[in-house]
């Protein structure tokens, strides 16, 4: 019997490409394939939906992570692989801490997509060690410490350190001088430039918060 297959990717490239990956396979059946991951959990009640290929940021400003927590706690015996190209710091964390099946980095070859999803529906849970190591000026990902980067996703959010300060229970120096830490070990000139560039790198997005 086949597998069902459910995919939420919201670019269409990058969708066909995942289509035609899983079509490869013998193994899979495709369900029609979502944009958005709001969609998805409304398809679970209609349709047998056995793996569910979710990306992180879809369409309609919808969470991929978000409606995976609520789908696991719907219909738990429904795998779930996060698929994302992005290698923001805080997705591994979250994605084990609800309870995802799996974790893929995008890749465009179809061997690495199918090992994964044969080993999933197996039983295991296949997770990358880390993310992706980014050059963000002169400093690499893996210099920066856990609190540095929540400063730095609030700095790309747009916060003032007012608010940052708030946000985490700081004091605003405290947030000044991680921001002046992050600027110096980027080689930065300006608060602007850094966040820009942070966004552009993919090692965070901004706005990451997974509370609705």
């Amino acid at each position: 019997m086949k597998i069902n297959v459910l995919i939420v990717e919201d670019d269409p490239m990058a969708r066909k490409l995942i289509e035609i990956f899983v079509s490869s396979s013998e193994n899979y059946r495709l369900l029609p394939s979502l944009s958005s991951a709001a969609m998805a959990e409304l398809h679970c009640s209609v349709n047998q939906v056995d793996l569910i290929l979710m990306d992180v940021v879809t369409a309609m400003d919808s969470n991929g992570l978000l409606v995976a927590e609520k789908i696991k706690a719907q219909y738990p015996k429904t795998k779930i692989i996060i698929i994302t190209s992005l290698p923001e710091y805080s997705y591994l964390e979250h994605a084990r801490k609800i309870g995802v099946d799996s974790f893929w980095y995008k890749e465009p070859t179809a061997e690495s997509l199918l090992n994964v999803m044969d080993r999933t529906m197996n039983g295991e849970n296949v997770y990358p060690d880390s993310t992706p190591v980014l050059k963000l000026g002169e400093a690499l990902s893996t210099e920066f410490t856990d609190r540095e980067l929540e400063i730095l996703n609030e700095v790309v959010s747009g916060k003032t350190d007012a608010n940052i300060a708030e946000s985490l229970n700081l004091s605003v120096y405290t947030v000044k001088q991680y921001v002046k830490r992050i600027r110096e070990k980027t080689n930065f000139s300006n608060r602007t430039e850094l966040a820009v560039r942070a966004r552009e790198s993919g090692i965070v997005i901004g706005n990451s918060s997974f509370e609705e």
